[in-house]
């Protein structure tokens, strides 16, 4: 079995955050996206990952390539690095690890996460994970005929075809196939709205016989912009609510209440404050004399005299004062 997460993406929609952080990076609940992904598609795999292929942007760097790869290790799979130099669609990112596109494959775009409980069907020919939406008009769309199998592919329509939302995670039994077709969308230019779309490809293997069936997962969360990763953040820590893992090491509490669940990081020095609940708090931080719920709060953080909810605070960042919804990028000065 292969897996390749392409998280190439600048991220536009959760910047300030992305601008010195890759997006799939960002912590939830004291660990990044792409890694809680990596960790969910392995359990439900039902057999052995050998490798998961990391595509990114050339200017991620090397401590982050470094990461990656451990986490692939960590599930016991080879962990490997491809470039995507230019924004070309969701076909031309996967073509960009087309050494890893072999037999069993699954694709998983780094910016959703999912709760399951089934044991992936690896028996069938294709599996494309659905969600039924509000609005569907930002995502690829699927449509059943009666018998359950996927008739369509129509990405980000703007008029009502279905309220099926292709969440980004898929399952090909034959990975070789797949490459084939990507690449002839490629050497042909074929584009939908400006880019390479990967459901060009699978409607093309839809006509030629391919039978993709929806798979469904018990929670869909989007970490598209702040206020979703917010909200999966605090989904992934009543998910997480009885783990050690949510404490770091050297915590100081000095006279302050802490309201369950949340993730406390290293070294985190906590004075006269409430925290909690659904804060995810980095390590290094300070926080004083403050009340803060529902936010995530990066490493080396410094909060003081403050009331901050539905939140995001990067790193190095220090706030002083009143504040109630805030996204604050790294290392910015906020005092009222």
């Amino acid at each position: 079995m292969q897996i390749i997460i392409p998280m190439a993406g600048k991220g536009k929609r959760m910047r300030p955050h992305t601008l010195t952080t890759a997006k799939p990076l960002i912590p939830v609940g004291g660990k990044p996206i792409v890694q809680r992904l990596v960790e969910d598609i392995t359990k439900v795999c039902g057999e052995k990952v050998d490798e998961i292929a990391f595509v990114i942007a050339p200017d991620f760097g090397s401590e982050v390539e470094k990461d990656l790869v451990a986490v692939a290790q960590s599930q016991g799979a080879k962990g490997s690095i491809h470039y995507q130099k230019e924004a070309l669609g969701t076909a031309h990112a996967i073509m960009c690890a087309a050494s890893a596109l072999k037999g069993k494959t699954v694709i998983a775009f780094a910016d959703t996460l999912f709760k399951a409980d089934f044991v992936m069907e690896t028996s069938q020919e294709g599996v494309i994970w659905v969600q039924k939406i509000e609005d569907p008009r930002q995502f690829g769309v699927v449509k059943l005929d009666s018998n359950g199998i996927i008739t369509d592919f129509v990405e980000k329509p703007q008029e009502f075809i279905s309220d099926l939302a292709i969440i980004g995670i898929y399952y090909f039994k034959d990975g070789d196939n797949l490459k084939k077709e990507l690449q002839y969308l490629l050497d042909n230019n074929i584009k939908e709205k400006g880019e390479f779309q990967l459901t060009n490809a699978l409607d093309n293997m839809r006509k030629k016989g391919i039978k993709f069936v929806p798979g469904q997962v018990t929670e869909w969360l989007d970490c598209g912009n702040k206020d979703a990763t917010v909200y999966t953040n605090k989904r992934v820590l009543e998910f997480d609510r009885d783990k050690a893992e949510l404490k770091g090491k050297n915590i100081k509490n000095n006279g302050s209440l802490i309201i369950e669940p949340c993730y406390i990081g290293d070294n985190v020095e906590l004075v006269n404050s409430v925290i909690g609940p659904h804060v995810s708090i980095g390590r290094n931080t300070r926080i004083e004399k403050s009340i803060i719920s529902n936010s995530i709060l990066q490493s080396d953080a410094k909060v003081k005299n403050s009331n901050i909810c539905n939140s995001m605070i990067g790193a190095g960042a220090e706030i002083s004062g009143k504040a109630l919804d805030l996204s604050v990028s790294d290392y910015t000065q906020i005092i009222v």
